[in-house]
């Protein structure tokens, strides 16, 4: 898979944008605050996936503008698609998005058409940082491998504001801790589902992660990735989640439900799980140094892209963003070897060598392309 040609207007501060892409590699080269990050930004949007800035939808649209334009043309193996996206200042709940000339309800129905890896320097830091960015990234993937899954992660995250609150209101009084039964009994069927999907992603993960970090480290380290469930004592062939699986994560809520109530919030549940990555046995986020963190980090996003490559039989194109000046040479190129047959979009402040590889250079100034 591979993007053709790139058209934005009034995203942030890009205005004008026309880029013919290379089919392998495209650098994108300015200085900070130019609009590089808005480039990768918006083609990621055009994936189906929210903001990786956390941007709402009103900060999208340039403070001169009524609306942004994105078009994005791209190739998979079978057939030339062309994605249409625009939102206006006036209707920021009704976004306008096309894909091959067909209306869709939701930016979520655009999964599984353009897929993309995008890798930030703040991934730098996912297996130092908290949980819930390592839950974050695996439910990421997994939605881009499965679309229904993301509507099922929504709904449960409804589910847990409303039991949340509920339990603030039975410890002050004003509700009766049986109604919790009825939100218990859709969290534990959603829960065990959700588990399901989070193990069995994981499970791959290890074992193209653990070969990576292999090599990466030449042999002298081995990585292990492990879910850890808050609920699941053992989650392997395990996938009975409305029977077995659900009596026992609603067995757990019921157990634990004076200490929510005593709390005024949930205390076990998928949203406390944790990914959980050891070097020769020892936990990175405790023990690990931090050469060992970015390299856990390198090979997640590669083993990201893989995967998508395996379950989707597409190569995805890979958003790396100001993420390559953050590495030291041996990281550069090991990045840039192991995605070799895919295509790259890259932010950088400097110009940087490709080592050979052809490619497309762009220069970004204020928002517009520039000649140079």
């Amino acid at each position: 898979m591979f993007i053709s040609n790139i058209k934005i207007d009034g995203f942030k501060n890009l205005s004008d944008i026309n880029i013919d892409a290379d089919k392998r590699i495209n650098v994108i080269c300015g200085d900070n605050a130019q609009g590089k990050t808005n480039l990768i930004e918006a083609i990621w949007l055009c994936s189906g996936l929210k903001s990786f800035r956390n941007s709402k939808d009103k900060d999208l649209i340039n403070l001169n503008c009524q609306s942004f334009n994105i078009e994005i043309s791209f190739e998979n193996s079978f057939r030339k698609q062309n994605i249409k996206y625009k939102l206006s200042k006036s209707n920021l709940k009704d976004k306008y998005i096309k894909l091959n000339g067909v209306p869709l309800r939701n930016t979520s129905d655009l999964f599984g058409n353009l897929c993309c890896v995008v890798f930030t320097p703040e991934d730098l830091f996912i297996s130092k940082g908290s949980p819930d960015n390592r839950r974050k990234f695996v439910d990421i993937c997994a939605s881009q491998i499965k679309n229904s899954y993301r509507r099922v992660l929504n709904k449960y995250d409804e589910i847990l504001i409303q039991r949340n609150f509920l339990l603030k209101n039975i410890s002050i009084g004003k509700s009766s801790a049986d109604e919790l039964d009825v939100w218990d009994e859709q969290m534990s069927r959603l829960g065990s589902y959700i588990s399901v999907i989070r193990y069995a992603y994981t499970k791959k993960l290890n074992i193209y992660a653990a070969r990576l970090y292999n090599e990466i480290s030449q042999g002298k380290e081995n990585l292990e990735i492990l879910y850890e469930s808050s609920v699941f004592d053992n989650l392997e062939n395990r996938s009975d989640y409305n029977g077995e699986m659900a009596n026992e994560y609603l067995s757990k809520l019921k157990k634990a439900r004076q200490e929510d109530i005593k709390a005024g919030f949930t205390t076990i549940g998928i949203q406390r799980d944790d990914l959980i990555s050891k070097i020769n046995g020892l936990n990175c986020r405790e023990f690990g140094s931090q050469g060992q963190c970015r390299s856990v980090a390198l090979v997640f996003k590669i083993a990201q892209a893989y995967i998508l490559f395996e379950e989707t039989k597409e190569a995805p194109c890979i958003l790396l963003d100001d993420v390559l000046s953050e590495l030291d040479n041996k990281r550069q190129d090991f990045v840039l070897s192991r995605i070799s047959d895919m295509q790259v979009f890259i932010t950088c402040c400097e110009n940087i060598k490709l080592n050979g590889n052809k490619g497309r250079t762009f220069y970004i100034k204020n928002g517009k392309i520039i000649n140079r």
